[in-house]
């Protein structure tokens, strides 16, 4: 795929962006997943994300991303079942055992793609779901996975997910996974923070990111409320990134959003966002 008029390639000299990693799980999904990095690369981006990997063998991908001169900046550990519905099991009493299985496949994965940073998701909570259990299941998992991670130097994250696209997810807002994470207390330990999600949830994203930025390791964009790219809705991009420039946020800014019409199509939203210096 040739890079078209409207790639990264194209934003004018003298405007400044943040480092923008492409979800392949969600753009460039015109193309079979392994195809996607090449597709990624042509058009501009220096890195990806993805949900997760395990479908394919892990040099298959170390191949690919090595191949287009790309990296891989984070995916998530192993869900439980996807396909029946489950998002995660890591604050879930009875799956603390498979939580660590989870764990060391997605650090095996990690270390052969160089992946620098995890994603654990808590779970969807049963009707009848003990909070306070599963509050301390999720904090044990967390130190587990926390102090394996680190001995290879990686970041574990916790992302809140609003309750509109995944209804009973247990992280919902920042604060709540701040509180974790100080509970927590693993330095490896930081949290995702999905603009696309805190809108939702929360509003108020810029007051938010300044309270929270020192311990936000991996940051997400979308358009609201549709979750198009994001020039399109009521967030102004435009005025968060001049805000990542002026706290000094240096970590990747994942693109997680669904197209509304392709993929390469749809990116002249960085030539729209971008802030003159």
């Amino acid at each position: 795929m040739a890079a078209g008029p409207q790639s990264l390639n194209n934003v004018h000299i003298g405007i400044t962006m943040p480092k923008l990693a492409a979800n392949i799980t969600m753009m460039f999904n015109e193309l079979p997943f392994l195809e996607r990095i090449q597709a990624s690369a042509q058009s501009g981006f220096k890195a990806v994300e993805f949900l997760f990997p395990y479908d394919f063998e892990a040099q298959d991908i170390a191949a690919e991303l090595k191949r287009h001169a790309v990296k891989n900046v984070l995916f998530n550990m192993p869900p439980g079942d996807w396909n029946a519905g489950e998002r995660g099991i890591a604050a879930l009493p009875g799956r603390e055992q498979e939580f660590r299985d989870g764990v060391a496949k997605a650090i095996a994965y990690a270390r052969a793609l160089g992946t620098p940073n995890l994603h654990a998701m808590a779970g969807l909570l049963p009707a009848d779901a003990d909070l306070v259990q599963c509050r301390a299941t999720f904090i044990e998992n967390l130190k587990y996975a926390a102090q394996q991670c680190s001995a290879h130097g990686i970041t574990l994250l916790i992302e809140p997910i609003n309750h509109r696209d995944m209804p009973g997810y247990f992280l919902g807002r920042q604060d709540q996974a701040h509180a974790i994470r100080e509970e927590v207390g693993e330095p490896n330990l930081k949290v995702q923070m999905d603009f696309y999600h805190v809108q939702i949830m929360e509003g108020d994203i810029a007051m938010t990111f300044r309270k929270f930025q020192p311990h936000v390791g991996h940051i997400q964009i979308a358009g609201v409320p549709e979750r198009h790219e994001p020039d399109t809705g009521e967030v102004n991009y435009a005025y968060l990134f001049g805000l990542l420039d002026e706290l000094g946020y240096d970590g990747w800014v994942g693109c997680e959003y669904r197209p509304a019409n392709g993929t390469v199509q749809g990116l002249g939203w960085m030539n729209s966002l971008a802030r003159k210096k």
